[in-house]
């Protein structure tokens, strides 16, 4: 039998080959009742409720010790949908007037919910629908008496197929038994996929009318790097795979043996490798990994899911914790970034047709200085303790610096009154991920002691593209020469004014952007833990002087294909 290829998104790396199994959800069918006890009906679906609740208190917990803390929050999300009143209320109205069973009402309306989101045009908005869908069938299943049972739970190593699988579903893979697995729907933007790339299994979604095609057992090669899924390969693509495989793993243990060596260029200059962090259970794995230091530690996970904001002495504990574990190395404690994708019901923010471009990150803490001022006070007695440095997100322009300092002078003066120890000292620092503020780079340089950019935001705001819609991906170029003589007159501008530039998007860790970001001139890449040893292994082998020659080719080029060109050309990627 002839091999055949089929292409699909890759959204997690690596390589994996062995036999199929596919996964289907076994849903009973939903009769609809009518004329039953609405009563009897209303407290089965509250029952249901209050065990859907208990189970996802269990599943959030699993997902904080597989997954970081921003990635666990998928699983949070799931569980303010349970708790929405007006799902809940709904669905008791529904099974009040209509008088019909509570599965037949649950699924009305989230069936109904499913549609909403799948017609919305933004992409990131119709990944939601799988959410949905795994939040209803949780409770169908309640209502049914049904178990969660793995169904795969008898097999050794299999690559898993299946049309789509839930967060919940990717979340109970077990990685040493799932060498990798494909699913017929799905985008990079889907929660399934971010799931799949926390855990480090090969993953490929989007491979259309693929289940129809493959046979249970069939021999498959999965190409998480390039999204190619192999049915019954040939002999020569097995040799091929397995030769991929063994050089993976090989680059693999010898990026491990970095873990304590510094982050030093062939010819000799220093730069710095720093963690993204977004909880205490990422701070493991900075240090596991060889954190040069905390280059972005998100503070958001503090505010969220709870009913009030956490007071100065719950901030300061966690702000300490983790200064102290990095003996000395520097941590940048970014403040309160909440808004656009991040809501807290708290805040009581208000609805916007556009929030990622509207009332968040410093925009917000300016406008609650009560909030703010406590944040500050908190990393300001966390200072003590080692080497911190504040960060405000989303600066535009001059004024928010300057009101935002003149907040953090007033927290201070509040400390000398109570004469709590800070260090005076304390560096502050701002994100760069508005085209207005890399513009201004050169003036906003001398208010502050460091830049950190945000390539992710200055990316989609330089292109005027939305990075969750899946219909112009193509205008998100993180290569783009106009994208990179930004980058270069931001660091340009703080160089001569003897400040520090730090990276913290994904372009820091991505192995095209690296040499470029090298050749810049930037001082700090900071990625996500499990990116720090592929990021060093990379800048070791590279000569910062001939990347800074790469870099002059690359500005003068016309489109990101050119610059990708050179940069494989002159690499050998």
């Amino acid at each position: 039998m002839s091999s055949r290829t089929f292409k699909g998104i890759a959204v997690s790396p690596g390589f994996a080959i062995g036999k199929v199994t596919i996964f289907q959800h076994h849903d009973e069918q939903v009769m609809v009742r009518h004329d039953v006890d609405v009563d009897d009906e209303q407290y089965r679906f509250k029952n249901a409720i209050r065990q859907a609740l208990q189970e996802m208190d269990e599943t959030i917990l699993r997902a904080r010790q597989r997954l970081s803390q921003e990635d666990a929050q998928i699983f949070e999300a799931h569980k303010l949908v349970l708790e929405d009143p007006e799902f809940y209320d709904t669905i008791l109205n529904l099974i009040l007037v209509e008088k019909i069973n509570a599965e037949a009402a649950l699924q009305n309306v989230s069936q109904q919910l499913v549609e909403i989101f799948e017609n919305m045009e933004n992409e990131y908005f119709r990944q939601r629908a799988i959410d949905i869908k795994d939040i209803s069938s949780r409770v169908m299943k309640i209502l049914h008496g049904q178990e969660v049972k793995d169904s795969t739970e008898s097999l050794d190593q299999f690559i898993l197929m299946a049309h789509d699988l839930t967060p919940s579903d990717t979340l109970n893979l077990d990685a040493r038994r799932v060498l990798a697995f494909v699913t017929e729907t799905g985008g990079r933007t889907s929660h399934t996929a971010i799931v799949s790339k926390s855990l480090g299994i090969p993953a490929i979604v989007g491979v259309a009318d693929l289940i129809q095609s493959i046979e249970m057992g069939s021999q498959v090669i999965v190409d998480g790097n390039e999204g190619k899924v192999i049915v019954n390969p040939s002999m020569d693509e097995m040799e091929e795979y397995e030769q991929k495989i063994r050089a993976y793993q090989q680059t693999l243990m010898a990026q491990a043996a970095l873990k304590d060596e510094p982050t030093i260029s062939s010819d000799g200059l220093k730069v710095e490798i720093g963690a993204n962090i977004s909880s205490l259970d990422d701070l493991d794995n900075a240090l596991t990994y060889g954190a040069e230091g905390i280059g972005l530690f998100r503070t958001e996970f503090l505010f969220m899911n709870r009913e009030s904001a956490p007071d100065e002495e719950e901030q300061f504990e966690v702000y300490r914790t983790v200064v102290s574990a990095m003996k000395g190395k520097p941590v940048i404690i970014r403040t309160l970034d909440i808004g656009g994708d991040k809501m807290i019901t708290y805040l009581d923010l208000p609805h916007e047709s556009n929030p990622f471009l509207g009332y968040r990150a410093i925009r917000l803490t300016l406008d609650r200085v009560d909030l703010f001022e406590t944040q500050l006070r908190a990393i300001l007695r966390a200072s003590r303790y080692g080497r911190v440095k504040v960060m405000y997100p989303m600066i535009s322009n001059l004024t928010e610096v300057r009101q935002a300092n003149a907040i953090l002078q007033n927290a201070k003066q509040q400390l000398i009154e109570n004469h709590i120890p800070f260090n005076p000292q304390l560096e502050v620092g701002i994100m760069i991920e508005i085209p207005a503020a890399a513009i201004m780079a050169d003036a906003l340089a001398k208010e502050v002691d460091f830049f950190s950019l945000g390539t992710n935001d200055l990316i989609q705001y330089t292109m005027a593209c939305d990075r969750l819609n899946e219909k112009i991906s193509y205008l998100y170029q993180p290569y783009h020469p106009s994208l990179l003589r930004l980058i270069k007159w931001v660091i340009d501008a703080a160089h001569t004014r003897g400040k520090s530039v730090g990276l913290c998007g994904e372009m820091a860790g991505d192995p095209i952007a690296i040499p470029l970001l090298l050749g810049m001139g930037l001082d700090e890449f900071s990625v996500s833990p499990s990116l720090i040893l592929p990021t060093r292994s990379i800048i070791r082998k590279l000569n910062s002087i001939s990347m800074k020659e790469l870099v002059d080719q690359a500005l003068t080029l016309e489109d990101e294909e050119q610059v990708k060109g050179i940069v494989a050309k002159n690499l050998s990627l």
